[in-house]
């Protein structure tokens, strides 16, 4: 389970443009980390274009979004083009990464107990350590939330 101020687990995961992509990758910058359930959904849609119409602002900040979901990759390759995504979108059919950041979750919908993410989002400081942690994530306001906490500590 990950704890604020520890050290984000490392992880390794193919991206949406057929990369493999390393945490390590982006020691030096600040890493928004957000965990989804699917891509092309209602609520992930609208958390996945949030970001990218924030996504310059990130930038200036120095800071990079990764979108992590167990979609596989011709899903995620869809989705970005879809919309228009400027980050990449990981892919993590096994869960693993989700395990390991404890967003791999029993839910409940309609009645029905299902494993699936829980909406969460991770702010990963330039030494690689997690600064912020949101769980249970409302999307409405979600980016504005996360791109502030970045200006406020750590730019």
């Amino acid at each position: 389970m990950v704890e604020t101020g520890k050290q984000a687990p490392p992880f390794e995961l193919e991206a949406s443009n057929g990369e493999t992509i390393k945490l390590s990758d982006y020691k030096g910058k600040n890493v928004v980390l957000y965990f989804y359930p699917k891509d092309m959904t209602p609520g992930c849609t609208t958390e996945a274009c949030d970001f990218r119409d924030q996504h310059e602002q990130f930038e200036e900040l120095d800071a990079v979004i990764l979108g992590v979901s167990p979609d596989p990759k011709g899903k995620h390759e869809k989705f970005v083009e879809k919309h228009g995504l400027p980050f990449l979108l990981l892919v993590d059919e096994d869960h693993k990464v989700a395990e390991e950041y404890g967003v791999w979750k029993l839910k409940k919908n309609f009645g029905k107990e299902y494993m699936g993410i829980e909406r969460s989002t991770f702010i990963i400081d330039k030494d690689g350590n997690i600064a912020k942690e949101w769980r249970k994530v409302r999307v409405k306001g979600h980016v504005e939330e996360a791109l502030n906490y970045i200006k406020e500590n750590l730019s």
